[in-house]
């Protein structure tokens, strides 16, 4: 039998309620704001002895002095003469638990006057509702860290339902920048994920956005120092302390067009790391996030949908561009295209071409033809798309896409048709996973509560609504709750919190949690979070052992960037890729006659095709040039001379 901890006390002025109760303890009790206990009633309702559990939600301190000018008269003002009084004043220490779950949960009545007993593993269990999916022949608990009051250590699990769905799904991280440990918090509960989600729901993946520096780009990389606590929390939990194994990085090129636009550019990293690169009919489909709004008209709008849906891709004829097909591809063929339906207009003097006017058609033509320019590195002007795996994502992967040193176009282009397609293949249900949980970080900047309504946070709130039904789950994360669209937080149904800021906790969101539990927020230590779950009935704090995964600062000093490299080396460093053999010799060979253009279209043409032949086949790309060799010179006819006596000779 375990020992008593405190009794319920209940008074006039602070009675106890159905969801309330207030009880003392002795000085030296191990109680403290978020403690679980257990409290058994004295009385049999129905038949049965009930029992119910709190959390302490607040803690106070009584002496029986009625003010404190008892205090310093009765020592005569010397705070040195009240530590050698004869008598000690009798102190107690009371707390308020907020009720967690009545056992049985009918009739529900007010806490009775009953011992108080601190929470063990099964108490916690029992409080927090997971016994309902802990156990059985299916469970389907996710650990979330380890639960910490006196001398118990209970592991604290999220629902897989309520977490991945189709219960309810999602998750929302708040916390102050380098504080809170977010990202890590992330990095960590993909891992349990990983580890424990069951085999009976299917398969799972993560995509992720890296959004700020080098955050996400060490996955695969084990972390440099874990210490003993931090094993114990992986070996109680059940998690390998072990990088991701299966982890692919995605980065548009620079506007050279040389190397990746990624922190993670060292060549001991450079095995998974592949371009994103779109052409035309990539875009087209995208291209209202790279247009304003005000200045693209319904008229435009019309024209664009035209040349999407009757123009790129297919063979097109029209009385005006003359007998020959049209075969648009690429952005240098739709500008062309233009030109020559521009010019056909001129020539007949019309001023409209399938009820498409011409200033129309030169406004359009104006802000499609700057696109390549505008998001270069990331738009193709030769039509070689290198793109995600879809409908190859494998169980267990991790596909990153780093968007941190990108241009906000060509950001939101990304995020726009990377989670239209997800949603897209989700639905078909041809992506290769069942479960798909999509990270993204700075939720402030691309789902504010206030400002334009721009393509990305629609694609956010799409995602937020309606991805549980597809399983596709939303992981965010920010440094201010309070400044983030409603509906995405409203459908995040499990909220982390690490150490929050005063000024966000005086925001009216917070209001409901209780003073000392405000206070506590503001001072969590690094890897101490307090989660709020479904299930639970009052939020609960845990701790988290270190991702066991490089970290962003760790990373970029162990695995320095690579400078930029000129062509051939960046040449050499693509195509070692797929053959070791390819030296920088070979490399100054094969291109010393190619214009730089050429050599890049003949390296991403190789990138993609991923021959068995690399050389050869790259080679190949490049256009075949005879060396110039001098002419020999032609000989020089005779000229027969003239006669020395001939006067007329000249």
């Amino acid at each position: 039998m375990a020992a008593i901890l405190g009794h319920v006390v209940a008074t006039e002025r602070r009675p106890n309620t159905p969801h309330e109760f207030h009880f003392w303890t002795a000085l030296d009790a191990p109680v403290g704001i978020g403690t679980i206990v257990r409290v058994e009633g004295t009385d049999a309702v129905a038949g049965h002895v009930p029992q119910v559990y709190g959390v302490v939600v607040e803690g106070f301190s009584y002496s029986d002095l009625e003010t404190p000018l008892h205090d310093v008269l009765g020592a005569d003002g010397s705070p040195e003469r009240a530590m050698r009084v004869p008598t000690r004043r009798t102190e107690i220490r009371l707390y308020t638990a907020a009720v967690l779950r009545h056992v049985p949960d009918e009739p529900l009545q007010p806490v009775a006057l009953g011992g108080v007993y601190l929470a063990d593993d099964a108490d916690v269990a029992v409080a927090l509702r997971m016994d309902r999916y802990t156990q059985g022949e299916a469970p389907t608990g996710i650990p979330i860290g380890l639960y910490r009051a006196g001398a118990t250590a209970s592991p604290i699990y999220l629902d897989a339902d309520f977490l991945l769905g189709p219960e309810a799904a999602h998750l929302n991280i708040t916390g102050v920048s380098g504080l809170a440990t977010k990202t890590s918090a992330v990095e960590w509960l993909l891992a349990s994920v990983f580890a424990h989600f069951p085999s009976a729901k299917g398969s799972v993946a993560a995509l992720c956005f890296n959004v700020k520096g080098p955050d996400l780009c060490f996955l695969d990389q084990p972390a440099e120092r874990l210490d003993g606590s931090d094993l114990d929390l992986y070996a109680r939990l059940g998690v390998p302390a072990r990088p991701f194994a299966g982890v692919e990085y995605f980065a548009p090129y620079t506007a050279r067009g040389h190397t990746l636009n990624t922190l993670r550019s060292h060549d001991a990293l450079s095995h998974n790391v592949h371009p994103l690169r779109w052409g035309l009919g990539e875009v087209l489909q995208h291209v209202e996030v790279l247009l304003n709004k005000d200045d693209v008209d319904a008229k435009a709008d019309a024209l664009i949908e035209f040349i999407r849906e009757r123009i790129v891709g297919q063979e097109f004829r029209d009385p005006l561009l003359g007998a020959d097909a049209h075969r648009v591809q690429t952005f240098s063929d739709l500008d062309q295209w233009f030109r020559g339906v521009l010019r056909a207009m001129e020539e007949r003097n019309q001023d409209s071409w399938r009820t498409h006017h011409v200033a129309t058609i030169r406004k359009v033509r104006n802000r499609l033809s700057n696109i390549s320019t505008r998001c270069r590195g990331l738009v193709a002007d030769d039509g070689l798309a290198s793109d995600l795996p879809w409908g190859q994502f494998r169980d267990r992967g991790v596909y990153v896409v780093d968007v941190a040193n990108l241009e906000e176009d060509a950001q939101d282009l990304i995020f726009a048709r990377i989670i239209t397609k997800l949603r897209e293949l989700m639905e078909k249900r041809a992506l290769g996973v069942d479960h798909l949980v999509v990270f993204v970080d700075e939720l402030n900047k691309y789902a504010p509560s206030d400002g334009a309504d721009t393509y990305v946070r629609k694609m956010l709130l799409d995602i937020a609504e309606r991805g549980r039904y597809l399983g596709l789950v939303l992981f965010a994360a920010q440094q201010f709750r309070s400044q983030v669209h409603r509906r995405v937080v409203g459908n995040s149904g499990t909220a982390l919190y690490g150490r929050m800021d005063v000024d966000e906790l005086a925001t009216p969101g917070y209001s409901t949690l209780a003073p000392a539990t405000r206070a506590r927020l503001s001072t969590l230590d690094k890897g101490e979070l307090m989660v709020r779950h479904p299930h639970f009935a009052h939020p609960v704090f845990v701790r988290f052992p270190r991702p066991a995964v490089l970290s962003g600062r760790e990373g970029v000093e162990r695995f320095p960037a690579a400078g930029e490299p000129t062509l051939e080396e960046a040449i050499v460093r693509s195509l070692r890729q797929l053959d070791k053999a390819v030296t920088l010799e070979w490399v100054k060979d094969a291109i010393a006659l190619a214009e730089e253009d050429e050599v890049l279209r003949a390296r991403n043409r190789t990138l993609q095709v991923r021959p068995d032949d690399v050389k050869a086949f790259f080679r190949a790309q490049l256009r075949r040039r005879v060396h110039a060799e001098p002419a020999a010179p032609r000989p020089r006819p005779v000229i027969r001379s003239s006669p020395g006596d001939d006067p007329y000779a000249f």
